[in-house]
């Protein structure tokens, strides 16, 4: 894995501590509610021994819906090597938003639901300084688990107020996917993507010319940042100030709208998410697809996939600053509540650990956040597009890293799908976006 690699995800994510400095001087004297010394399930009260009962626990563990068969493979493997410690898998909203209410809203409440949870890269300072989650540097160090060979700016996103809430477990970044047997070239810019789009389906040869996460959520943003950032569009600047009024901005949703609302594309483009694209380009329906690595598990699989042999992928394509994939992350935490502390932190350490990174990166096409797993040869032989990956994340866009990143990301959502669905104009929905934004930065 390349330096500039390691060096562009530090970057891409110091800003967080940036942000949890600044939480920590609003609210400081709240941070014995956020996992100070005093509370009841301090990381120190949590085990002392590290001794596993006999007794047979069940921890429930939730996340989003995992159509690859990675997280029943980890499970398995894990119940197999714990014969003590059972796995209650619950299926969480594919919509990153709605898992993040659902979890805010058990947790607020003190909830148990949940001992182990799936954590997007952006949450872990937010749960922490609500005191939703459980701070385990004593266990890291207590157990030698070593987050040294982990991608540096991954793990300080799961560092706040100098203490670490979770281990992360995959990268992502944006990428395309297309039809081998039709395109022999994917094209370089989102003007050759557009005309090949219409000139294949015009011809007959397939139904839709491309597919994008395009439906109101969280994924719509991660598409559009990467159109933003193709025309050298900024949302938010390193000090956290709102300045998504721009030029590249505008001219990025407008190269967005343009390929939205095209003839070629799908009519039904606004209510996409991810496994809807996945399933139209596993069906043969569609040549060019927007997708996230885990993708490649689904539409190369010879039991839902009519595409197998006839899988390309390649670089986003490019506007006239080059060409950006968004991306960001998923790692575990463990509630503050849980009443098995010991047996949810085996599950994180199986699950974050080289088994459990190597498994999902298999499995689930999942690019590891163990940067040692890039040399392990049955991974190189398994995914040969992780090489790709990392020249994605080399180039990659993330999202803005702000406290209030939940509220600013909603209105984006609201204003950009006006965008694509064709009842409003870039240049409105940008003004919009930057009222509005300002807004709730200037009262936070």
């Amino acid at each position: 894995m390349s330096k500039r690699f390691r060096r562009v995800l530090a970057v891409m994510l110091s800003g967080a501590m940036v942000f949890s400095m600044a939480a920590c001087s609003k609210s400081s004297s709240s941070s014995g509610d956020a996992g100070s010394s005093s509370d009841s399930k301090e990381e120190g009260e949590a085990g002392d021994s590290g001794e596993a009962s006999d007794e047979v626990v069940t921890i429930v563990y939730a996340g989003g819906t995992d159509s690859t068969g990675a997280t029943t493979e980890i499970i398995e493997a894990f119940e197999e090597s714990h014969p003590n410690i059972k796995i209650q898998r619950v299926d969480m909203p594919a919509d990153q938003g709605a898992q993040h209410d659902a979890y805010v809203t058990s947790f607020a409440a003190g909830g148990t639901d949940y001992d182990v949870i799936d954590s997007n890269v952006t949450w872990p300072a937010e749960f922490a300084e609500a005191g939703y989650i459980l701070p385990i540097d004593t266990l890291l160090e207590r157990d030698g688990f070593d987050l040294s060979s982990f991608v540096p700016g991954y793990v300080d996103a799961y560092t706040f107020k100098g203490q670490i809430w979770g281990i992360p477990c995959h990268t992502n970044a944006g990428i395309l996917f297309y039809r081998t047997d039709l395109v022999e070239t994917p094209p370089a810019t989102w003007d050759e993507l557009y005309e090949m789009a219409e000139k294949y389906t015009s011809e007959g040869k397939i139904k839709y010319g491309h597919a994008m996460q395009a439906a109101q959520y969280e994924g719509l943003v991660c598409n559009a940042m990467e159109f933003i950032a193709s025309e050298g569009g900024k949302v938010v600047d390193d000090d956290g100030n709102i300045i998504i009024n721009n030029d590249g901005v505008v001219k990025g949703l407008e190269t967005m709208s343009k390929i939205a609302l095209a003839p070629s594309s799908p009519d039904n483009l606004t209510t996409l998410k991810e496994s809807e694209c996945i399933d139209l380009f596993s069906a043969g329906d569609v040549l060019f697809m927007r997708g996230w690595p885990s993708a490649y598990a689904n539409v190369t699989n010879p039991e839902t996939s009519k595409v197998v042999d006839n899988v390309g992928v390649a670089a986003l394509p490019a506007g006239s600053e080059g060409s950006f994939g968004c991306i960001g992350g998923w790692g575990v935490m463990i509630n503050k509540n849980t009443e098995h502390v010991e047996e949810a932190w085996e599950f994180v350490k199986f699950k974050a650990g080289v088994e459990g990174q190597k498994i999902n990166a298999i499995t689930g096409a999942q690019p590891p956040l163990n940067q040692d797993l890039y040399q392990d040869e049955e991974i190189v032989e398994e995914r040969p597009f992780f090489e790709l990956l990392v020249k994605a994340v080399d180039s990659g866009v993330p999202r803005p890293v702000s406290p209030v990143w939940t509220e600013l990301s909603e209105i984006m959502q609201i204003e950009i799908s006006k965008v694509v669905s064709g009842t409003e104009d870039a240049k409105k929905a940008v003004e919009t976006m930057d009222t509005e934004m300002k807004a709730i930065v200037d009262n936070q």
